[in-house]
């Protein structure tokens, strides 16, 4: 699904800025995605065509719709896609003090994503189960664990489900049940 953010602004959406615009957008988005998908889908957050997005807009509409269909454990996946340089660095400037994390990308002509890269840092635990699902494409916390765990401080599979659960409630890994198991994947893999 690609929702095209100039359309949700004022006047001509060069310039999405302020708090209630952000509510306003949020309101949108959410009416846009109001219908569950019944397998994993990305939303790209199309800034295309977008110069400047305040931080006020982008944490009203961007982070609390991120949050709000994380907070539902959606099938729904918030990407920024298309992100100029000026909107790009208000995000980073935005998640960096929340220890926040988003997943930007660019889309080609035929909607298809290229370079995803994060907004953000993970903290150090994060980031190494972040690399570790990324170069395995697929795994669960018992793998990581056997794999992973067995150095001179072994890491117990509910520290593993605890780091795969907090990198899905940030929309960067898609959990799929398989009977009891959870299963992890990438949303992308950075690059």
């Amino acid at each position: 699904m690609r929702i095209r953010m100039r359309d949700l602004g004022e006047g001509d959406g060069r310039v999405l800025a302020g708090a209630i615009n952000g509510r306003k957008a949020l309101l949108r988005l959410l009416e846009q995605t109001g219908r569950e998908p019944d397998r994993p889908e990305t939303v790209f957050l199309d800034f295309d065509g977008v110069d400047v997005a305040t931080a006020s807009f982008l944490r009203e509409a961007v982070l609390e719709f991120r949050d709000a269909v994380r907070r539902r454990r959606s099938n729904l996946y918030p990407v920024v896609a298309n992100a100029s340089d000026l909107v790009a660095e208000e995000l980073r400037v935005l998640v960096a003090p929340r220890g926040n994390v988003l997943m930007l990308c660019s889309l080609d002509e035929n909607g298809e994503p290229h370079k995803p890269h994060l907004a953000g840092e993970l903290d150090p635990k994060q980031r190494l189960t972040f690399d570790l699902v990324s170069e395995r494409g697929e795994t669960d916390a018992a793998e990581l664990m056997r794999e992973y765990g067995a150095n001179e401080k072994p890491i117990a599979q509910t520290a593993w489900n605890n780091r795969l659960a907090s990198l899905t409630s940030l929309g960067l890994l898609v959990e799929s049940s398989q009977g009891r198991a959870k299963r992890y994947r990438p949303l992308f893999r950075e690059r």
